[in-house]
């Protein structure tokens, strides 16, 4: 189940919880994201590759490349055994904004995007379905566990794909982790 929690930027244990996906789209668009339910339609198997997942969401990623004139598509997908998944937690923890706006489609699992703006932090706990638009220059970093099981389309609006300006706060260290998120809103 999607999970929507606002909380105060400086109160992390204050929480408004939303589940209802219609009324998470309608407050995370009060900060320009775009929070939308699709149809996950297909599965695959742990060695389907980026070339197979591409393949197979062909006809909703040229909707989307049309639409917003995205530059590239990607595929990321970590499994529990990935060997950098400890590295890879760490850079996504860290408070960042990017100078495009971040893409993503869950077609596998789930992970929890953190968005600071307005004086609040909204929590969107994304799973199988869910696709989430990050305007550009919105603060906001990702926690993915510390198992991860996920498997995201990711679209750029720039050549380069995935480049973060890391803000250098620590609100993100005051924020639950993936794993005390779940127990508490989940």
């Amino acid at each position: 189940m999607s999970v929507l929690t606002i909380h105060p930027a400086d109160n992390p244990a204050q929480a408004e919880r939303i589940t209802d996906p219609d009324l998470m789209a309608e407050r995370l668009w009060e900060i320009g994201v775009l929070f939308e339910r699709w149809q996950a339609e297909h599965e695959f198997s742990h060695e389907a590759d980026q070339d197979t997942v591409i393949a197979a969401y062909r006809h909703s990623i040229d909707r989307l490349i049309d639409r917003y004139e995205f530059h590239s598509v990607d595929v990321v997908s970590l499994k529990p055994d990935h060997p950098q998944k400890d590295e890879l937690r760490a850079k996504f923890l860290s408070e960042h904004t990017h100078d495009d706006f971040e893409v993503r489609f869950f077609v596998e699992g789930r992970g929890l995007f953190y968005l600071h703006a307005e004086g609040k932090v909204y929590a969107v706990l994304c799973e199988q379905g869910d696709l989430i638009s990050v305007p550009d220059n919105i603060q906001h970093w990702f926690d993915m566990g510390e198992n991860p099981a996920f498997k995201c389309i990711r679209f750029f609006a720039t050549p380069e794909g995935w480049v973060a300006n890391f803000t250098g706060s620590a609100i993100a260290a005051s924020f639950p982790k993936f794993e005390q998120y779940l127990a508490a809103y989940a």
